[in-house]
């Protein structure tokens, strides 16, 4: 994606770098070392067209080497799906860790009980920055009132559908979920040849808005200490309201049911639906398929008329390793690589959200397909349990299961959500 954007108003990297002030330390690095020079060991993750990323993190590189002699800045890109092993491995053996590393936000409970990442808590607060970071973005980085990183991106979701469609059918952007609903089976009905709204059964992100929308959490909780929401009488109407899509007067099952995200953008994108729900970062596979100019973005609407579903804010963090010998430097690359001047270069390069609340704000005035998602962003998001827990109950596909066995008829909404509850009780309980 190639997007000219420039966040008027930002200093120079390198004045950043020259008059920042050097961070608080504190103790609570596994190192006593705080080595002054040397190397510092980044890892980023591997985009497919990783190239303008690079260019953005070598422009940082340099800024950052030219302002502390001494210190060099090894920067190496590593595969998304094989991070957890790798990150495993630099958890169990320091010598082999980066000081840097940059994680995915769902990840951030996990990666602190296994004690692998640096308590950055007062140079976060001493940060100039920070202040203007979004609260959902910050609360990716906190676990237990302590913060672990900085938020680097964040993603979210919104509905996307056919003006063609619409304007041929004589539809209107529907504004409430209701509305959604009738609107994306009048499409089935007039075009058999689409989906009115494609969704899937696998995928968690686009479900759970309905979920939030009518009140439903998660788990509530705090502190570690969570139990299931997902069992809940305002959870099981947003559970009804998605799964209830899933019918050959919208989203056939024997189609749909085993769909992901990537699955249903890829299906809007090919002219095969009405509608979808997708996030900021779809935009350019859309851009790229048969519907392009014949699009449009919203809000995904809420219950109430005119109101905005909570959204899940996904996205990336930037933080440092508890083993590191560098804490001083390493908590300063850090601060430049989330700045807000790196993160409006990203934008630019790669199309990534800014997580500060002013540099968004500046880029939806810029570019006009920014604007629906930013909008979400303002209306409130959801984000998942700051549990250990989550990476478990995630990878073992509880939500996917629970909405694929009402999909079919294998159960129905009290039992499916019964039933998802009590594993993610005990994912939960054996967190600890």
């Amino acid at each position: 994606m190639n997007l000219s954007v420039r966040f008027a108003g930002l200093t120079a990297l390198a004045a950043l770098l020259a008059t920042a002030c050097a961070p608080q330390t504190s103790s609570n690095s596994s190192s006593d070392k705080d080595e002054k020079t040397g190397t510092l060991r980044v890892w980023l993750f591997q985009e497919v067209g990783n190239a303008p990323k690079q260019k953005v993190v070598d422009s940082v590189v340099a800024g950052f080497e030219e302002a502390h002699q001494g210190t060099k800045v090894d920067v190496e890109y590593i595969p998304i799906d094989t991070r957890a092993q790798r990150v495993k491995a630099a958890f169990n053996d320091p010598a082999s860790a980066p000081d840097v590393m940059e994680y995915g936000n769902t990840d951030t409970a996990g990666y602190v009980k296994d004690g692998g990442l640096l308590d950055v808590t007062k140079e976060f607060g001493a940060w100039g920055e920070a202040k203007d970071t979004d609260p959902t973005a910050k609360q990716s980085v906190t676990v237990d009132g302590k913060l672990y990183g900085a938020p680097f991106y964040v993603g979210v979701r919104a509905l996307y559908y056919r003006t063609d469609v619409f304007r041929e059918l004589g539809l209107s952007v529907p504004r409430t979920m209701d509305e959604l609903a009738s609107t994306a089976r009048e499409i089935r009905a007039a075009r058999p040849d689409l989906y009115g709204l494609v969704v899937g059964g696998a995928y968690t992100y686009g479900a759970m808005p309905f979920v939030w929308a009518n009140g439903g959490e998660l788990a509530n909780g705090k502190s570690g200490s969570y139990a299931s929401g997902i069992d809940s009488a305002q959870a099981r109407k947003g559970i009804k309201a998605y799964t209830s899509l899933f019918g050959d007067d919208n989203c056939p099952p024997a189609k749909c049911a085993g769909m992901g995200g990537n699955d249903t953008i890829s299906a809007f994108a090919a002219g095969k639906a009405g509608m979808a729900i997708g996030g900021d970062f779809s935009h350019t596979a859309v851009e790229a398929g048969n519907v392009k100019g014949k699009y449009a973005v919203v809000p995904l609407p809420g219950v109430k008329s005119g109101s905005i579903a909570p959204a899940f804010a996904g996205g990336n963090n930037i933080g440092v390793l508890k083993s590191t010998s560098h804490r001083t430097l390493a908590v300063q690359l850090m601060e430049q690589l989330a700045s807000k001047k790196t993160q409006s270069e990203f934008f630019d390069a790669m199309g990534f959200l800014p997580t500060f609340t002013d540099v968004r704000q500046q880029v939806a005035r810029q570019e006009p397909f920014v604007k629906p998602f930013v909008r979400t962003l303002a209306a409130g998001t959801k984000f998942v349990p700051a549990s250990p827990a989550w990476s478990q109950i995630d990878s073992s596909l509880v939500l996917p299961t629970m909405f694929q066995e009402v999909i079919s008829g294998k159960k129905d909404v009290a039992k499916a959500s019964d039933d998802a509850a009590k594993k993610m009780n005990d994912a939960f309980g054996s967190a600890g």
